[in-house]
């Protein structure tokens, strides 16, 4: 699978957080949540660099990049592999990802750059769930998780 498809586009804009994997300078993983992925255009994925100076700094040394994007209730996502650039403001890239943005959360909201990521490879991840459970289903997992999910959050009622 290498398409950004619009099923997978949808997918992102639904789930919204992912995580965004690239290499310290000493060649250890540096991990870090974003929240502002989008599909682009053909394989290509955008996200916001907000308050991520150490990613930024990664990618200018390294381009080499992978974002996961998993639905917790569902227990399947997607793995994008590939490499990454920084482009400024001023770039149809940096308008596509800033002005939603800033429209959602007000002009001061920073958007100091994007992250352009150019997708090589792209996988479906799936729990093992999916492969050793009898019977299981997207909407078995979603229910399950759910409610496992909903005792564990924590009151706001002190």
């Amino acid at each position: 699978m290498s398409k950004v498809t619009n099923e997978i586009a949808k997918f992102i804009t639904d789930v919204q957080l992912c995580f965004v994997a690239t290499v310290n300078e000493d060649g250890s993983p540096n991990l870090s949540p974003k929240g502002s992925l989008v599909a682009y255009e053909n394989d290509t994925v955008l996200f916001a660099n907000i308050a991520s100076p150490a990613t930024v700094e990664n990618i200018k040394r390294n381009p080499a990049i992978e974002i996961n994007v998993v639905d917790i209730f569902l227990r399947r996502g997607y793995r994008f592999r590939g490499t990454a650039e920084i482009m400024p403001e001023g770039t149809d890239e940096y308008s596509f990802v800033a002005e939603p943005m800033w429209k959602k959360n007000g002009d001061g909201y920073p958007v100091f750059n994007v992250v352009k990521v150019n997708v090589a490879k792209l996988e479906e991840v799936l729990s093992p769930a999916y492969t050793f459970g009898e019977g299981v289903t997207e909407e078995s997992l979603r229910d399950d998780f759910a409610k496992k999910y909903a005792d564990q959050i924590p009151s706001t009622n002190a």
